[in-house]
Parts: C-alpha cells; sequence; structure tokens
C-alpha cells in the first residue's frame, strides 16, 4: 500500500467533482423553472465514480472499545440524521463455519438501483457521479423505493422528524438532506460533497480500525485517511464481493471477507456492539430529566 497525505488523494480525486455535478443537475430559476447551469456549456470534465471498501477483518463491531460502531455514530451527528435512523448499521451475520462477523452496511449506491427505476416522479436519482439521491422537494412519500431496495436501505419520516435545532435553520440541501421533512424518504447520500470540499465521509473518518476507505473508480484509488491503495489491485487481491450481487443492483460499496482477525477479534466472541444515540432523542433528554429530579430530590 502506499503511503499518502490526504491533501495528495483529493488533489487527484476531488477536483472535479462540483463542475461534474453542475454539468448534469438542472439549477432553477428564480421562478421555479429549471435551466442548464453555466457549467452545462462548458465541455465536460473528467466524472468521478465514487465507491466504498469496507474490509471486515478490521471490523470488530467497536466491542473491543466498548463503544457504539463510531461510523454510524458519526454518521448520525454529522448529517444530523432523524433519531431512529441509522443510514450505516452494523449487523452480525453467523458464518458458515460457526462463530459471526459485523457488517456495516450503507445505502449500496447501486448502478442498476431499482429505488431509482419505480420512483414514479424522478424524486430519487443518480448523479452522474453514480450516488443515487433522494429530492424531499419532490418526494410523494409513496414508498415504492423502500419496496423494492433489497438491501432495506432507506427510511421514512412518519412523523416530524426528531433532528437537532440548529438543522432546522439550514437552506435544503439535496446532497446532505438537512433539514430531514415529515413525509419523505431518507437514507445515506454517501456525502458526495466530502471530496469537493477536502474531507472523507464521516462514517470512514471515524473508524478507529481504518476499515472503511472511499474512492474513486475512474482514478483507481481509495483511502481509508491513513493510507492509499491502487482500487483495482486492493479489490482483486483480497477477492472483495458485494451484496447480493446475483441481483443484478451493481452496487458502488465492496466488501473484503472477514471477521475482525486483523484487530484481534474471535469470530466466537459474544460481545455485541453498543447501541447507537441520538443526542436530540427526546427520550434521552426525558429520561435525564428524570435522572436529574430523583438525584434533587434526594439531595433534598
Amino acid at each position: 500500500m502506499e503511503k499518502v497525505n490526504r491533501r495528495q488523494f483529493f488533489k487527484v480525486a476531488g477536483g472535479a467533482g462540483a463542475t461534474a455535478l453542475l454539468a448534469y443537475l438542472p439549477v432553477r430559476s428564480p421562478t421555479g423553472a429549471e435551466q442548464g447551469s453555466s457549467a452545462a456549456q462548458q465541455p465536460p470534465r473528467r466524472l468521478r465514480r465514487w465507491v466504498m471498501v469496507i474490509d471486515l477483518r478490521r471490523c470488530d463491531g467497536c466491542v473491543s472499545a466498548d463503544q457504539p460502531p463510531q461510523c454510524t455514530s458519526a454518521c448520525i451527528l454529522g448529517r444530523m440524521v432523524p433519531t431512529g435512523m441509522e443510514w450505516i448499521q452494523v449487523f452480525e451475520y453467523e458464518l458458515p463455519g460457526g462463530g459471526t462477523q459485523f457488517v456495516p452496511v450503507p445505502c449500496q449506491q447501486c448502478t442498476n438501483a431499482p429505488c431509482v427505476n419505480v420512483c414514479p416522479i424522478g424524486a430519487t436519482f443518480a448523479t452522474p457521479e453514480g450516488i443515487v439521491l433522494i429530492d424531499q422537494d419532490r418526494c410523494i412519500g409513496c414508498r415504492l423505493c423502500m419496496a423494492a431496495c433489497p438491501y432495506q436501505r432507506r427510511f421514512f419520516n412518519w412523523g416530524e422528524p426528531e433532528i437537532p435545532e440548529r438543522a432546522l435553520f439550514s437552506e435544503y440541501n439535496v446532497e446532505t438532506q438537512i433539514p430531514a421533512r415529515r413525509g419523505t424518504v431518507m437514507k445515506c447520500d454517501f456525502c458526495g460533497e466530502a471530496p469537493r470540499q477536502g474531507y472523507l465521509p464521516y462514517c470512514v473518518n471515524a473508524c478507529p480500525n481504518g476499515g472503511l476507505y472511499y474512492g474513486d473508480q475512474e482514478e483507481d484509488i481509495a483511502t481509508n485517511g491513513r493510507e492509499v491503495v491502487k482500487l483495482s489491485r486492493f479489490l482483486s487481491q483480497n477477492k472483495a464481493y458485494r451484496l447480493k450481487e446475483d441481483f443484478g443492483t451493481k452496487p458502488s460499496v465492496y466488501y473484503i471477507p472477514g471477521r475482525g482477525e486483523d484487530v484481534g477479534r474471535d469470530a466466537f466472541d459474544p460481545r455485541k456492539p453498543k447501541p447507537v444515540a441520538w443526542p436530540w432523542d427526546s427520550r434521552n433528554r426525558s429520561a435525564q430529566q428524570q435522572a436529574q429530579g430523583k438525584e434533587e430530590s434526594r439531595e433534598r
């Protein structure tokens, strides 16, 4: 593996992202009509094809650190995810020879995405960079996309979504889905703006074992924030696979087989990942207030 720093990675992988996205996405005029952006008049630059690689040899569900899965927690905090949603969720699966493995599962960002194919109004769509997004301005809450997703990685806001107060005052952004809205579908958005702004997705940055890689298939590179690998070689040499490949969805998330052995996990370790928390969860606040009230009563 070639050691490089973050600046070198983003110099190679992130430069054309903003131009490419603007060149293909419509913009709305003040009257609401869609118009081509000025970038669309320019010759398109090389597109990126963002992918993720999850090395299961390095995933122990964060049980060794006695913490909830840090990829999930970081996603919740960074994306201001509504209470109850885990856009990247760590599941425990049984292994054929006995024991278990932990598998983080975000949206698989399928190239042949069933959710895109069934949306009746085009609210869910794929960008030229291969990221599947949901436009809450257009979503009518029919939930056909949820029924079509074979990975169950879409979530519905049945009521008013519980999010931090600061998110309520944010201007809506289709890339980040902030602020969340009642009656719409949400999911992992792959942090598509991250490389354009010079950082990695929250889940990649947060993994304490460096088990998540984010990369560009066009440039054939990926990084976990500590090292850069040649993507095609990394996948081939480590016998990477994709979830439910026989469905023909062509996911953009790859997995390297493992059970946490590179970080000392025993496949028969009975410990489970701790539950994640949402700081803005009203249930947590109520429990804290009750505990504080009991403590004050005892003091009196």
